[in-house]
């Protein structure tokens, strides 16, 4: 490996900044990756903005990205698997980078049926989304709301609930131009929320039950909708704040359905249980991935280059799927 890299950075202003910077080394359970994809998510957009000087943020400098793909450079001591050369898709802080340094129980092999720039569109749907699911308590042959689903994450969720086997999946979009957009991607019934009910629409959709799990991306008074939305001793799981985290709810929806309400946030603070996590995505969704019945939406694809035009795409809110930034 080189003595540098190229990284970009954020902090410096209101766009990242590409820079030198030293290839990292790994350590005992790590590995390095040599990227060749980075995908922009929501959060990328949520840390340009608090570190920007230039508006009142922090000035704190730090190497973004948190999604990548790419093959395996060097390995730690402890490091079975992966070996050297295998080609990876993972999520770590610090992706937007040539070379790339994480735990290696927090990247997952990619099918040869994948090229990189899908493959890194995809961890951190793969495991937020079955990882909603399992904390739900899923089982196949039962159906799923998924709100805020024309969002990538959502997408994904749509197409990992039927790849799992759920009976009926109910999508939500506020704009009835992403219908088949959603309808596309494997969803049964789409709710329209700036010109339906989503609690009656469900209950419509299900015969007057509600669903058995309910995945929610939106927060605020969608959350709210949700839990009379879902059937007696249904799930609810809140893994989004798209509107706000601000919610006031029903207390009687929620008791006299008997409801279980989680909340989910698989983040960096908890190694042991993302990597957990990660794996059994793996294992519940790798051979979907493989076959094509869970694919990411693309919307774009740029490069280190081009980063500041990535950037303004996130910001506008108007990208339908992935931010793809190719590596230099």
């Amino acid at each position: 490996m080189p003595e540098t890299m190229t990284a970009l950075f954020g902090g410096t202003g209101p766009d990242w900044t590409a820079r030198q910077a030293p290839v990292p080394q790994p350590g005992p359970g790590q590995i390095v990756v040599r990227a060749r994809a980075a995908a922009l998510n929501n959060a990328d957009a949520s840390m340009l903005a608090a570190a920007d000087p230039t508006s009142g943020g922090t000035g704190k400098e730090y190497q973004a990205g948190y999604e990548f793909a790419g093959e395996v450079a060097a390995v730690g001591d402890g490091v079975g698997t992966p070996a050297v050369g295998e080609r990876v898709m993972g999520t770590t802080p610090g992706s937007f980078a040539q070379y790339v340094l994480a735990d290696h129980c927090h990247v997952l092999p990619v099918p040869d049926e994948l090229a990189h720039e899908e493959a890194c569109a995809l961890p951190t749907g793969l495991l937020t989304e079955n990882g909603a699911l399992m904390t739900a308590g899923f089982r196949a042959g039962q159906s799923v709301l998924i709100t805020g689903a024309t969002s990538s994450i959502g997408l994904i969720g749509v197409r990992i609930a039927k790849a799992l086997g759920a009976g009926q999946v109910i999508a939500t979009t506020r704009s009835a131009a992403k219908r088949d957009l959603l309808m596309g991607a494997g969803a049964d019934t789409v709710v329209v929320t700036d010109a339906q009910d989503l609690t009656q629409a469900v209950l419509d959709a299900t015969g007057g039950e509600g669903v058995d799990v309910t995945l929610d991306h939106v927060g605020g008074q969608t959350f709210a909708a949700c839990l009379p939305a879902t059937r007696t001793d249904g799930a609810v799981v809140n893994i989004g704040r798209l509107d706000t985290a601000a919610s006031t709810i029903d207390l009687d929806a929620l008791s006299y359905r008997h409801l279980r309400v989680a909340g989910v946030s698989f983040g960096f603070t908890r190694p042991a249980e993302l990597g957990a996590v990660i794996a059994a995505a793996g294992e519940h969704l790798l051979a979907a991935v493989a076959d094509g019945r869970v694919r990411p939406l693309i919307d774009t694809t740029l490069s280190f280059a081009t980063a500041t035009e990535a950037a303004e795409r996130l910001r506008s809110h108007q990208a339908h799927g992935k931010i793809i930034l190719t590596v230099p």
